[in-house]
Order: structure tokens, then sequence, then C-alpha cells
């Protein structure tokens, strides 16, 4: 009759002589993959040379278009989404080019990537579209790099930097950089304040309307044609836009060049107050007169 201590002998025997026998069929699978593995390995290495240099000649490309882009005098808009759509182009080359190194056949990558491009078109229905607004923008150039722009939906404006493959970089007035995809830009309005060499000069000032009216005109008047900024072969005009609940409004038109704007109209702003001020014209604040009167039972009438 077998022991407890036989039985455990015999247990852990059995044990062993399984774990030779696995570690054995390991190193014969080892031994006999050895061929494949080596093989494999020399691909990845391969495909990582390829992989390697591919991105060099990739750079080499890329500059050689910028520069020939460069010497066309296209714009900066054009160079840049060229450049992102060529890049975006050859590194997908380069990696069918790997993928097939490593053994996989072309007939099958080019049915994963016609597959995966039905799933991603579905997928990234709103990328697709700011890839097609960017090409919009270079085809139509409602804006180009280094104009100043009014995205008139969600109300981003700046002077735009870049023009990408799938967005657009704007940098507003107080060095922020706002990114707005492509999509948005082509399918809202927008305005391109810098389109045009001259850009006009809107204001409209209140007056009180115990103020002189006449005396406020003259002197607006008076002062656009001194202001150096202020086209003279265009036309300025200085009216009565309309009369508010506590003011005059009077409205001052002129030409200005786009790049000297925003510093003419501070300038126009600050010499139209410090005028008045001198000359006695007054600029009221916002004010509601009530008028009250006493009728019998002391009730009180507004």
């Amino acid at each position: 009759m077998e022991t407890t201590s036989d039985i455990i002998q015999e247990s852990a025997e059995a044990s062993v002589n399984e774990m030779q026998s696995e570690m054995n069929s390991f190193i014969q699978y080892i031994q006999d993959h050895i061929p494949d593995m080596v093989s494999f390995g020399i691909r990845l290495l391969i495909a990582l040379l390829i992989f390697a240099v591919g991105r060099i000649v990739i750079q080499i490309i890329r500059k050689s278009v910028r520069l020939s882009i460069e010497r066309t005098h296209a714009d900066a808009g054009v160079a840049q989404f060229t450049d992102s759509l060529l890049k975006f182009g050859l590194y997908v080359f380069l990696i069918i080019i790997v993928a097939g190194n490593l053994g996989m056949e072309m007939t099958s990558i080019t049915a994963l990537f016609a597959a995966a491009g039905v799933g991603i078109s579905l997928a990234l229905q709103g990328t697709l579209s700011n890839l097609a607004g960017g090409i919009q923008i270079l085809v139509l150039k409602p804006f180009a790099v280094g104009d100043y722009i009014i995205e008139d939906t969600n109300k981003n404006e700046g002077t735009v930097k870049e023009i990408k493959v799938f967005y657009t970089k704007l940098s507003t007035l107080d060095n922020r950089t706002i990114v707005i995809p492509n999509g948005i830009l082509t399918g809202n309005s927008l305005t391109n304040v810098t389109a045009k060499d001259e850009r006009q000069l809107d204001l409209k000032i209140g007056i009180s309307y115990e103020s002189d009216l006449k005396k406020a005109k003259y002197l607006l008047e008076t002062m656009l044609e001194k202001n150096a900024n202020i086209i003279k072969e265009e036309e300025c005009r200085v009216f009565v836009d309309s009369l508010g609940d506590s003011a005059v409004i009077i409205g001052v038109r002129a030409w200005v060049k786009t790049e000297e704007y925003w510093m003419t109209r501070w300038k126009v702003l600050e010499d139209i107050k410090l005028m008045f001020d001198a000359e006695g014209i007054e600029i009221p604040y916002h004010q509601l007169k009530v008028h009250m009167s006493r009728e019998s039972g002391n009730k009180l009438n507004y």
C-alpha cells in the first residue's frame, strides 16, 4: 500500500516530467523556426532602414517643392497647404512600402486601405469636410496668409498665419493663436478686413441736445482735414446719423490705408474727446429724465 509520501513523490515526478516535456517542445519549436525568425528579423531591420531613408527622401522632396513654389511667387497659404498635403501623401506611400517589405501582400494592403477608407470616411466626416474646405480655400482664395479676417458665426478674428490641410491658424491682436477647422471657414460667412488697400473709418459720436450741433460738425470736419492718415482724395462725411434718447448721434466716415486703420481710429477718437472737452461740446452718458407732478390725494404721477 502506497504511503502519502510516495503519492507526493510520484506527483512531483509527474509534474517535473511534464515541465521537461513542455520545455523540450518549446526548444524544439524555437529550433524549427529559427530560420523564419532570422528572416523576419532581417526584414524588420530592412523595413526600419527603408523608413529612415524614406523620411530623409520625403524631407528632400518637400524642400524641393517648397523652393519651386517660392520661385513661382505663389501665396504663402498655397505653399503651406501643398507642403502639408504632400507630407501626408508621401508618408502614406512610405508606410505601404514598409508594410510590403514586412511580408504583407500588396492586394491585402490595398484592400485594407480601401476598407479603412470607407470606415474612416464615415467616422471622420468632419475631418474630410475640413480637407475639402482646405482645398476650397486654396482654389477660391477668400483670404491669404497675412490677411486679417473675421469668422462671422463665432466672431473669431485675427491675422492668418498658416493655412494647413485641415485647419487655419489665426494670430489675434493680443498675440493669442486661434485654430479654426477649414470646414467652418468655408461653411460660414467671413469678413476679409484687409482684402483691399483702403478701409472705411466709420464712427458714431453722441453729443447732448443742448450742445451746438453745427459747431460740433465743423470741428469734426476740421479735425479730419488735419489728420495726415485720412485719404483726402476720398470722400469724408460728417452727418447726423440719428436722434437718440439721450444724444444726437453724429456719423463720421472717412477712408484710411488698411494697415493704418487701428492707429488712426484710436487717434481720432482721442482727438474728438479732447477737442469736445476744450470746446464745450458735451458727450452725454445714458440718462433717463423722470417728471413728477403732485395731484390731489398726494398721489404721484410719472
